[in-house]
């Protein structure tokens, strides 16, 4: 039956709109493809990655901050905003909750720290007040913070969106030569101790003695009591942290070190030859022991320089050579936001991490991989290989129960404050 002229107009509407429809179809498949090939841009690729794997800091001292400034009076102090307080020392604020959320810090390992005037006083105390004021601080904030003590828990606390609050001691000093000590700091949470701070302990050295003008009393390195504190710390599975000490100790640890060590906040010494930094022949033995050196911001070991700041891409020059030359496993991330007076221009504060990311990303040979392992990877795998190796070391090691030597003590002035009654032989004297 020949087709109407109605029939064909109707035919022809029908033909008509298959055809608007088709052509719409085939545009926004074209608009959708050419959005879906569009390369994110560099921040966008640092912000999926953070999103999705923690940046965990080797060492933030916003405790030592809150002593200094506030003598540990947290429950009317504005976490949220530190700007905002005039500080009575020259170490400016750093850290606070907003600025942490827009650095986007997934883990922080949280430096418990006094002085070294308080060694063979009051030093326990004081960095037992320390940890307390972490642990307030992180009970006020249950919504934001998260303890620690594990690389799983690091991994859950991210994963529910908290930052993952870890424990680190700065300085051998804060366990006055004592096994017991040593253990109940492990016990309240503490996962890795710097072994001097810019101080000798009895049986340690620190970096100063290697200082060419240097009048320092040395123990060459490790005692024999200072290797027990290895072994023990070994068994328990709290990271040995080489910032801080001398050439001659750091040798002596990896001489005997069962498990990977940390330096938590210090930088490359071919590029910048100061003794807080990690010489090419340490950084060598770092990558047999399977350890990390976490690249710190402070511009005196960045740049050498008391004047220059230096910029992002000073630090990125001690990123750089510390991975090429232990391999992109052994490398992370130690600030010091809050320990230090000045910053590298461009990394004024822990909001800042992400700036860093991009810079190395813009390199062009830095993988997101890389990436990953340099901001978080890296210290939770030597966290996970220390957790294993002292389950083992547990199966056949006792705890250490030796005392250091009276002579040890002597040498350093530290009898005075100290009671002498676990050394029957010296208080029968006494008393005789």
């Amino acid at each position: 039956m020949p087709l109407t002229r109605k029939h064909r107009i109707i035919i022809g509407s029908i033909v008509a709109i298959l055809a608007c429809i088709l052509a719409i179809g085939i545009t926004i498949g074209v608009v959708a493809g050419r959005r879906k090939s569009t390369p994110l841009t560099i921040q966008e690729q640092v912000n999926q990655i953070l999103a999705n794997n923690p940046l965990i800091d080797g060492h933030n001292d916003w405790a030592w901050l809150i002593r200094a400034n506030f003598q540990n009076r947290i429950n009317d102090l504005d976490l949220f905003n530190m700007t905002q307080y005039q500080l009575k020392n020259t170490t400016p604020s750093h850290t606070d909750i907003t600025r942490l959320r827009k650095g986007q810090v997934g883990g922080q390992f949280w430096s418990i720290y006094t002085g070294c005037e308080h060694q063979g006083k009051d030093a326990t105390v004081s960095f037992m007040e320390q940890i307390d004021v972490m642990k307030r601080l992180i009970a006020k904030h249950p919504d934001i913070f998260q303890m620690a003590t594990t690389a799983n828990e690091v991994r859950q606390a991210f994963s529910s969106k908290h930052i993952a609050s870890l424990f680190g001691i700065e300085g051998g000093q804060a366990i006055e030569s004592s096994f017991s000590i040593l253990r109940l700091f492990y016990q309240m949470g503490v996962r890795y101790m710097t072994l001097t701070h810019n101080c000798n302990t009895p049986w340690a050295d620190q970096n100063k003695v290697d200082r060419n003008d240097s009048v320092l009393i040395k123990n060459n390195g490790l005692t024999e009591f200072g290797k027990r504190v290895i072994a023990e710390m070994n068994r328990l599975g709290m990271l040995v942290d080489l910032s801080h000490v001398a050439r001659k100790t750091m040798l002596d640890v990896f001489n005997i070190t069962r498990s990977p060590v940390i330096f938590s906040h210090s930088s490359a010494y071919t590029v910048c030859n100061h003794t807080r930094n990690v010489q090419d022949d340490i950084l060598e033995l770092v990558k047999i022991n399977q350890g990390i050196v976490m690249v710190t911001f402070v511009p005196g070991f960045i740049v050498c320089s008391d004047t220059n700041r230096g910029t992002i891409d000073d630090v990125a020059a001690h990123i750089n050579h510390i991975r090429n030359t232990v391999g992109i496993e052994g490398v992370g991330l130690g600030a010091d936001y809050d320990g230090i007076q000045t910053t590298p221009i461009g990394l004024e504060d822990v909001s800042k991490f992400p700036k860093l990311i991009e810079y190395l990303l813009s390199q062009g040979n830095w993988t997101h991989d890389d990436i990953i392992k340099l901001i978080g990877g890296n210290i939770l795998r030597v966290m996970e290989k220390n957790e294993q190796i002292a389950q083992e070391l547990q199966k056949t090691m006792k705890p250490e129960e030796n005392l250091i030597s009276i002579n040890e003590l002597e040498t350093y002035n530290l009898t005075q404050c100290r009671n002498l009654d676990m050394y029957p032989s010296i208080v029968t004297n006494a008393t005789s």
